[in-house]
């Protein structure tokens, strides 16, 4: 409505404020009596008589007090210029035309009111300097007040007169509203549709002011939609009405549309798809009461005129979270967090809803690929909603919805989804191509963000989804390269992806077909180059904000190709081991089993391979070209060879006995094995190490046939593949015993355990009973040797390795230990208290041997000899001290950590007399000793520390100041290795710690702050964790005057250190910290009764 143009009319907007209208307004709703106590009187008189007495009263002011005559002017000049009939002889309509009339005149006065406000610049010294509020704003009494009358408006003027099934019927709304619907006399003037087509109108006119809009579209919006849904689109009579009989003219229908379509895109469009599919209805319910009417299904043209809105709304921009919140906030999410957000998010029927309403194409979508085009792209941002409240149901609607795409539509589902969602790991491939622009050294191919997310979205799809489609798999084959490599680079260090990249490669290798799975397991480990890989020349680097990007390498310097080299080679032999981890995992699916009977076969080809086949021509018919060639081709297989021996070294360390889940992967190792014996003997290059392996496997025959395995008939079956091998190997083996037991295998296999032979039964028993023969030895010092074991296996590993390349004919430097070392008398046969003299001479002079076991063997006898107090040992005390520090030297790992081991049980029987000279070894030995000894002596000054135990408080001034001068050695392996022995001491100090932690304090700090070398900065605050870990509750007294220091320091690392590493121990300190003081200030609560005995 227009505002008056009149001088008067202006003066009457000038002086009728809001307060009048919102009075009349009240007069109009105040609740009225009957004025009789008869019980005969229903609701439907009472409110048919308070609605009259209402409209009387107002009239009666408006006529006779001069406190309404403005308002009256500005009434009457609106209803002079409204366009519909305002008296009926339906009250209801005669009191909705004045209730409307007023809305109009509070939206003219507030829109004066509003014009004509013009606030003065505030005053920013005073306090007042909040601008001023506008004079059209409503009081929370007052938009009560017109939310009650928009109310009526919309029960009397709006709901009565929609038709069966459109929209929510009164009766159904409250018990108000079905009072309401019988109260409407719909016979009389104005028509139905006029009345409805009035109201409509009118509201929208008073919706034009924001303030009231948002009142009557928070409330109302259903209801005004289906109204102008009814007005603009239900369909007239066939036959053409005349000009005269027209309820609605063409234009007036027209205005309907549009208005319909302007309020769709002005309010929140969650809640106008949420209106729409109230409008649109289900299907047809049953009710199971039959006092009760069922409600009508919304007509046919109303359900695809709300379709196709709907439809609108999903095509515009953020339409598909407009939809996704539309139907969970309907579905009882309020807002879509609130308290039925949790039980929303665990309703998969509703997520599977909104994934098939976002998979079909609508009809107004031009073809399928057009949709899909601008659809995926908001699809793939609800992943990435960072709401706590919504993520969990925005996640599992995208998933769900990216599932369904990918099931119905595969093609245009890769296309749009998939390729989007993995494109940074595409760009990384060695098969991709960078563009010259990206060659850069340094630049970054991929950001942390654009990273994260791509993982975070593969897991969401692939794991969370669990929809093993075809789709899905062939897509994310080919990054698995480089997802692998990711991988890697994550077990380096610290990642919050470690975990997710690791559950994705274990989801897809356990769905793939086993053959690609095996394939590319053959990728991972390096064996098949044409499987898709990371490129060679980007890297993973790590962030800013602890993620992690890819970037270009930087070129390789000419100085630098030994380092290169380096890197390749720790970079595969990594990877190995990660795989050897990652496959711990698939031990249960038995694709372990399956991949580690792969490369037993490799195995066997390698070990049997002739590389004199590789030499087709003498190398004098050939050309330069041709040799170099073939070079190449003989670095290639030999390559290929290591890593086949460092894969199957590697998986024969990881995987357990648990590693074949049924007969048939049995079967296949026995079946490798065998071939692998045959082969050699073909080759007559039988060994011992072949023999034994030969034997092993087919006692495991045996055992299997013995009955350690309920076999069935499927079961022999498979055992027969092994009667051709079996054969042969007792046609061919020089052994008769082992002739024997293949021919009696054969037998029992081919009549299916019916027939065993005792040869059979012996090879089982001797199979399960075959034990280490030096077990019991191993026994009696397991408590001497506990600490040691590790150096043990590493020895052993050693040996299988050195006999695993000697088996595949490669050549290699490293010295051969036998298995069998050939120890002394004295050595093997002692009993406690007999050690003679000529004994102990032996063994020392075994120490010196050249041969590394018998040495390290001498070393262990001699800290066997003083663990346990042999007389004769300890008299000679200086000469065992010297040999054990000659032997500190020694650059084999076994020697000296024997040594290492020597020294320290020494010193905890002579603590007085090794200790200080240890010390002094360790403080002043830097022109003697080379820093690697130094290290040594730093490990056994740490073992004695551990071994005194509370009794090191005797010697705490030594060791803090040996430790405390270390810290300060120019050598960074020495500083370090100070620290670590100073963290050891203060751990077990306890409060004796108290007169020099100012001192180590000082130290800490100084070096946490100020050294260059990161090994020494970590190592420092990793002190001050092993100090507060070990003082724990203590802590507050102890360190009580530089506790503020310490944390003040662990601050400092955890903002301004570079090194993550450095950040993650000055992490752990802090919270080792906040615990301390947790149970400082807040201790734990006991429930104890005390019981007093009474005299």
């Amino acid at each position: 409505m227009a505002a008056p143009q009149q001088a008067a009319d202006c003066g009457a907007l000038d002086t009728c404020g809001l307060e009048r209208i919102l009075e009349a307004l009240k007069l109009l709703l105040s609740p009225g009596g009957s004025g009789s106590s008869s019980l005969q009187i229903t609701k439907h008189d009472v409110l048919l008589a308070t609605l009259k007495s209402n409209l009387s009263v107002v009239e009666d002011k408006f006529l006779k007090d001069p406190y309404w005559k403005k308002l009256k002017l500005l009434r009457d000049e609106i209803a002079n210029k409204a366009e519909w009939p305002q008296n009926s002889v339906d009250v209801t309509w005669s009191f909705t035309s004045q209730t409307l009339l007023l809305l109009l005149c509070l939206k003219e006065t507030m829109m004066q009111l509003a014009a004509d406000f013009n606030p003065g610049q505030p005053n920013p010294r005073t306090p007042e300097a909040a601008p001023a509020l506008s004079p059209d704003t409503l009081s929370i009494s007052q938009q009560k007040t017109v939310q009650s009358v928009l109310q009526f408006v919309v029960t009397l003027g709006v709901c009565p007169y929609l038709r069966p099934g459109v929209g929510v019927p009164l009766r159904y709304r409250t018990e108000f509203g079905a009072v309401v619907q019988d109260l409407v006399c719909l016979n009389a003037a104005p028509d139905a549709t006029q009345r409805l087509y009035t109201s409509c109108r009118v509201l929208l006119t008073v919706a034009q002011h924001a303030s009231l809009g948002s009142l009557i579209f928070s409330r109302h919006f259903g209801d005004i939609a289906a109204g102008l849904c009814q007005l603009g689109f239900c369909p007239t009579k066939t036959k053409p009405l005349k000009p005269e009989e027209e309820v609605l003219t063409e234009k007036e229908r027209a205005l309907s549309r549009e208005a319909l379509r302007d309020i769709l895109d002005q309010v929140y469009q969650p809640l106008a798809v949420r209106e729409l599919l109230i409008l649109q209805g289900g299907p047809p319910q049953s009710c199971s009461d039959v006092k009760r009417e069922a409600r009508c299904r919304a007509p046919a043209w109303l359900r695809s005129l709300c379709g196709q809105l709907l439809s609108e709304r999903l095509m515009r921009p953020s339409g598909v979270q407009a939809v996704v919140r539309g139907i969970l906030e309907g579905a009882g999410a309020r807002a879509a967090g609130g308290s039925d957000a949790e039980a929303t998010a665990t309703d998969w029927r509703k997520c599977d809803l909104i994934a098939k309403i976002l998979a079909s194409c609508p009809q107004q979508s031009l073809s399928p690929e057009d949709y899909y085009r601008d659809i995926c792209p908001q699809i793939l941002d609800l992943f990435h909603f960072q709401d706590k409240l919504t993520v969990r149901q925005f996640q599992r609607v995208a998933t769900t919805t990216f599932i369904t795409m990918a099931g119905e539509r595969p093609q245009l589902a890769a296309k749009y989804l998939l390729q989007p969602m993995l494109a940074p790991l595409y760009r990384c491939l060695n098969t991709a191509e960078i563009p010259e622009s990206h060659m850069v050294p340094g630049t970054i191919l991929v950001t942390e963000e654009e990273l994260s997310r791509c993982i975070e979205d593969v897991f969401k799809v692939y794991v969370v989804g669990n929809e093993p489609l075809t789709v899905l798999m062939d897509s994310l084959l080919p990054v698995l390269g480089a997802l692998f490599s990711l991988y890697c680079f994550t077990k380096q260090s610290v990642s919050h992806i470690r975990s997710l990249c690791q559950e994705i490669l274990l989801w897809i290798l356990g769905k793939l077909e086993r053959k690609k799975a095996i394939a590319s397991l053959k990728g991972f480990a390096g064996l098949d180059k044409s499987v898709p890989s990371f490129h060679s020349l980007c890297q993973f680097r790590a962030a800013t904000q602890g993620g992690i990007m890819i970037t270009i390498k930087e070129a390789i310097c000419d100085g630098d190709e030994e380092e290169a080299l380096y890197q390749k080679v720790s970079s595969e032999q990594c990877q190995v081991e990660h795989l050897g981890d990652l496959l711990s995992h698939c031990q249960e699916c038995g694709l372990a089993g399956d991949f580690f009977i792969f490369c037993l076969k490799e195995l066997t080809h390698v070990a049997m391979e002739n590389e004199a086949e590789l030499k087709t021509k003498p190398y004098s018919s050939k050309s330069l070209l041709e040799l170099e060639q073939h070079q190449t081709l003989l670095v290639e297989n030999q390559e290929q060879k290591l890593l086949v021996l460092q894969l199957m070294a590697v998986l024969c360390e990881r995987m357990s006995e648990q590693i074949f889940t049924n007969i048939t992967q049995v079967v296949d190792f026995v079946a490798a094995t065998l071939q692998r014996a045959c082969a050699s003997l073909a080759h007559q290059a039988e060994s011992t190490v072949e023999s034994q392996t030969l034997s092993m496997s087919m006692g495991l025959v045996a055992v299997m046939l013995g009955g350690a395995v309920q076999l069935k008939s499927s079961d022999f079956a498979i055992l027969k593949q092994l009667l051709p091998l079996l054969e042969k190997v007792s046609s061919t083996h020089p052994d008769p015993v082992i002739q024997e037991l293949a021919v009696d295998l054969r037998i029992t296999i081919s009549t299916h355990g019916a027939f065993s032979t005792e040869a059979v039964s012996m090879a089982a028993q001797s199979t399960l009973n075959k034990k280490d023969p030096e077990g019991k030895r191993e026994e009696q010092q397991q408590t001497s040797h506990e600490r040691d074991t590790d150096d043990s296996h590493s020895l052993l590993k050693q040996q299988q390795s050195h006999e695993k390349v000697n088996q595949t004919g490669l050549k290699s430097d490293a010295p051969f230990i036998p298995p069998d070392v050939s120890e002394p008398g004295a050595i093997t046969n002692w009993k406690p208290g007999s050690i003679t003299t000529e004994q102990l001479q032996e063994v020392l002079l075994s120490a010196y041997d050249p041969e590394i076991p018998t040495r390290a063997a001498a070393l262990r006898t001699l800290s066997c000899w003083i663990e346990q107090r042999e007389a004769g040992v300890l008299e000679v005390q200086e000469k065992l001290l010297k040999v054990f520090l000659e032997n500190l030297e020694h650059e084999d790992t076994f020697v000296y950590l024997s040594a290492i081991q020597g020294v320290a049980l020494l010193s905890d029987v002579y603590p007085e007399k090794i200790l200080l000279s240890l010390l002094a070894q360790y403080d002043h030995g830097r022109d003697k000793h080379t820093p690697e000894t130094r290290m040594k002596v730093g490990e056994v000054l740490m073992r004695i520390v551990r071994a005194l135990g509370d009794m090191v408080s005797k010697y705490r001034e030594p060791l803090i100041h040996t430790f405390l001068r270390g810290v300060r050695d120019p050598d960074s392996a020495h500083r370090a290795s100070s620290l670590s022995n100073l963290g050891e001491l203060c751990q077990r100090l306890d409060f004796l710690l108290g007169s020099v932690v100012h001192e180590v304090t000082a130290c800490l700090i100084a070096v946490a702050k100020t050294d260059h070398e990161v090994q020494v900065r970590r190592a420092a605050i990793h002190v001050i964790v092993l100090l507060l870990r070990g003082l724990s509750q203590k802590a507050t007294e102890v360190l009580k005057d530089v506790l503020k220091d310490l944390y003040h320091l662990l601050k400092h690392v955890v903002h301004l250190e570079p090194d993550d590493v450095a950040k993650l121990h000055a992490q752990l300190a802090l919270e080792e910290l906040d615990e301390i003081m947790r149970n400082f200030l807040f201790p734990p609560k006991k429930l104890e009764k005390k019981i007093m005995v009474l005299p």
